[in-house]
């Protein structure tokens, strides 16, 4: 079992440390928050990010932006020059793919970008996917670690290729999500149930992953956070910063993505309306022009 340093111990890095204790391995970590560590019982607590990463085989971050990510692996954080010459860093964050190349850049060591996808949910049931951007062998090394943590892993590329893979994965998902409730809204104006559209749509050619496993209305498929309230699962705040990547990333390489755009400014809007610790699912709320209407 390995020696692992852990860092951001959020929504998604709590339960991901947890399933790597699950499966043996030793676990330091850290986070800004004691009660995060906390609900790590069994790893040990340190007192910087630095600390964590000493003497670690593998050291893992999952942060909330870019500037964070600098900050703890190449800033005043320490960690890269904290971390043996042999160790494998792995970002789980998901940030820009310029920034995220930087700091493998400036390390100085074997990093991989490993983003993932499949949300809090994931994270707690150990089959997140990880979309992976680094050298062959540090891959190699680290994809038992990510085993612990996930059910797919993908090796996407060279440095900064995980990010680019979850930009225009978080993309797509958006887009599809737009126009799966929309496609319940003109339903429901139609008087067409909510389980009559799943059942056909589900088996021809409109199905989806946000359809068939993610479903914006009660009902149809229970495990959907639909079914909560629209209580996340995946925050809306959280969709608006993904797809504000992948919008990053399409001005600065001059590709044409409107409905990328259009699905930006709607996400914006609900996130702006209150809604950012929604479920990003939960925008059906405000393409029907109502935050009160019931989901019928």
């Amino acid at each position: 079992m390995a020696r692992i340093g852990f860092v951001g111990l959020g929504n998604m890095g709590g339960p991901m440390a947890r399933n790597l204790l699950r499966a043996g391995h030793e676990l330091a970590v850290f986070d800004l928050s004691a009660e995060a560590m906390a609900h790590v019982p069994g790893a040990r607590q340190t007192g910087s990010a630095a600390e964590a990463a000493r003497g670690a085989e593998f050291v893992l971050t999952m942060l909330p932006a870019g500037q964070h990510v600098r900050e703890a692996w190449i800033g005043a954080g320490g960690m890269a020059d904290a971390c043996a010459g042999d160790a494998v860093l792995i970002d789980c964050s998901t940030i820009d793919v310029a920034t995220s190349r930087e700091v493998a850049t400036a390390s100085g060591r074997a990093m991989l970008d490993a983003p993932v996808s499949g949300g809090v949910m994931g994270a707690e049931a150990g089959t997140l996917t990880f979309m992976v951007g680094g050298p062959d062998a540090a891959f190699a090394r680290a994809e038992p670690v990510l085993a612990a943590m996930g059910r797919t892993i993908v090796h996407c590329g060279a440095s900064g290729a995980g990010q680019a893979a979850k930009a225009c994965n978080n993309m797509l998902l958006a887009i599809s999500m737009i126009g799966t409730c929309e496609a319940f809204v003109l339903a429901e104006r139609l008087g067409l149930s909510h389980q009559a559209l799943f059942d056909v749509a589900s088996k021809s050619s409109g199905q989806c992953w946000a359809l068939t496993t993610y479903c914006p209305v009660p009902g149809p498929v229970p495990g959907s956070p639909a079914n909560r309230d629209y209580r996340p699962g995946f925050a809306a705040a959280l969709m608006a910063k993904d797809v504000g990547l992948a919008q990053q990333a399409a001005g600065e390489t001059g590709a044409q993505t409107p409905l990328g755009a259009q699905a930006l400014a709607l996400y914006q809007r609900f996130v702006g309306d209150g809604n950012g610790g929604v479920d990003f699912s939960g925008i059906i709320r405000m393409l029907r022009g109502s935050k009160t209407e019931t989901d019928g």
